[in-house]
């Protein structure tokens, strides 16, 4: 199958059926009306386990219960998982690590409101880069084990992190964003996530290169689509200067509008895509390697290993192979 822009979650999960059965998937970031949906719902077909998380209960419920109407014989697992809180990730992982089953792909597909309002979470951490790049870390590093045993001669455990196109706007990595209460003088709703959005190229990178191939990590550009995220409150008058939005809230003309399955099927091609295992690091955009599209600061390996040790000193814990 050639893929596009147009196509959908579940035609990308319908090529790579049999790279899917068998699997056990976590995804964070399923809540209804956000491609994390649309990435749970096309994979809950195939897969043998599939994990979702949200921070909040009755939208973790809600996800739930929709995956099982629209797929009833899908065995889906819930985790309550908070990214604003370093605590609440180790205890997430902690569950998870207490499965009997091994974990296959990890897929970091959750974001923080894009606020014009600076934020620090409950570690004194800028929230965007708390989020999107920080928590994840913590996440997959507690999980790496659990990655590590589905490894095996026919299939690599990934992690896939889903980043912006927003990554390559920016001139050079703002480490202070890793700061605990970093400078709020400085602080821009769009270069926050920019930076953030950098971090997961970045670290998508270096986790291939640092796990010496026991691990497959790849980075992503979903597309433009009108989410959740888009419509919370916090983010609208952001989006609205973008020109995403109306005035109104509702989505501009004139912009490369994806739908939410539009949007999820690159990380389902990062998930599973057979092509790309040799490829570990790549960046995709419309279901394939984009390369070429990779924006020069997070182009640079010297950044990537600057930004994987910062990161460790933040958590407080090395995250190293044997």
């Amino acid at each position: 199958m050639q893929f596009s822009s147009t196509t959908t979650a579940q035609e990308v999960a319908t090529a790579f059926q049999d790279d899917i059965r068998g699997k056990n998937v976590l995804i964070t970031g399923t809540s209804l009306g956000g491609i994390g949906f649309d990435t749970a719902l096309a994979i809950a077909k195939y897969a043998n386990l599939l994990i979702i998380t949200g921070h909040n209960s009755d939208r973790l419920k809600a996800a739930e219960d929709a995956l099982k109407q629209q797929v009833p014989t899908a065995n889906i697992r819930t985790l309550i998982l908070d990214l604003s809180s370093l605590a609440a990730v180790r205890k997430a992982a902690a569950e998870v690590n207490e499965y009997p089953e091994p974990l296959n792909v990890l897929i970091h597909n959750a974001a923080a409101p894009i606020s014009e309002t600076f934020k620090l979470t409950t570690d004194n951490l800028e929230s965007q880069m708390a989020t999107d790049h920080i928590a994840p870390f913590l996440l997959t590093k507690l999980l790496t084990d659990k990655l590590l045993s589905s490894n095996s001669k026919t299939s690599i455990p990934r992690v896939v992190f889903v980043s912006s196109s927003g990554h390559s706007w920016i001139q050079s990595i703002d480490f202070t964003f890793l700061q605990q209460n970093p400078p709020a003088a400085k602080y821009s709703a769009g270069d926050a996530y920019n930076q953030a959005k950098a971090a997961n190229v970045l670290t998508a990178a270096e986790l291939s290169r640092r796990s010496g191939g026991r691990i497959n990590a790849f980075s992503l550009h979903p597309g433009t689509m009108f989410t959740n995220i888009t419509q919370h409150p916090e983010s609208r008058s952001l989006f609205e200067q973008f020109g995403l939005l109306t005035p109104e809230g509702g989505p501009a003309e004139g912009v490369p509008w994806k739908t939410l399955a539009q949007g999820a099927a690159t990380t389902v091609a990062a998930a599973f895509d057979p092509s790309i295992e040799d490829k570990a690091g790549t960046y995709l955009v419309d279901c394939v390697a984009a390369e070429d599209q990779i924006g020069t600061a997070a182009k640079d390996l010297k950044n990537a290993s600057k930004l994987w040790n910062l990161t460790e000193e933040v958590i407080r814990e090395k995250f190293e192979f044997n």
